[in-house]
């Protein structure tokens, strides 16, 4: 009995039991950024569909600019992740997707470079000494999630950017002594 191997039943797969693979499995790293980062590019489009600010000037033009952003937010990024996981999961014909290239990286860090400095700059409007609007209390929460929003694309960004630039790396493989041979 000592060189015997206990008995452990085998279970039969059944499609009732089987639970639905994670999102790491569905949805790559790769695919989240790169989808993640469209969405929150995308949201750019509700910005000409501005209401009229509630003053004249350029701070109300930005206030109600980075709203509208946010509300484009709400409605692209849900849309582009879902379609990266049906792309991902469906579509794509790579087990591993190629890294993001260098543009959507940069073009996604200098986006959340913009929405952060404008999110701050309302922000300090916001909370002058005369307050730029009535009750600032809404559009400073509004702004608080504008500035988180900013630094969400400035990490998805250099995210992008550094594993590219990994990517880039090992595909080129260089050596010391390959250096060293001239």
């Amino acid at each position: 009995m000592s060189g015997q191997t206990p008995f452990v039943p085998q279970l039969i797969p059944s499609p009732l039991l089987d639970l639905p693979p994670r999102l790491s499995e569905i949805m790559p790293i790769m695919w989240f950024s790169r989808f993640l980062a469209i969405g929150l590019l995308s949201g750019t489009l509700m910005i000409p569909l501005l209401h009229s600010p509630r003053g004249g000037g350029f701070e109300h033009l930005r206030l109600d600019a980075i709203m509208s952003l946010e509300i484009g937010w709400f409605l692209t990024v849900p849309v582009s992740l879902v379609a990266g996981v049906l792309w991902a999961g469906f579509f794509s014909k790579r087990p591993r997707p190629a890294p993001p290239g260098f543009v959507l990286g940069g073009i996604t860090v200098a986006f959340g470079s913009l929405v952060l400095s404008q999110a701050m700059a309302a922000s300090r409007w916001l909370n002058s000494s005369p307050a730029g609007v009535g009750d600032p209390d809404g559009e400073y929460v509004m702004m608080a999630f504008a500035e988180f929003s900013g630094v969400v694309a400035l990490l998805i960004g250099a995210v992008i950017l550094i594993s590219r630039g990994a990517a880039v790396q090992r595909s080129r493989k260089i050596g010391v002594p390959a250096l060293t041979n001239h």
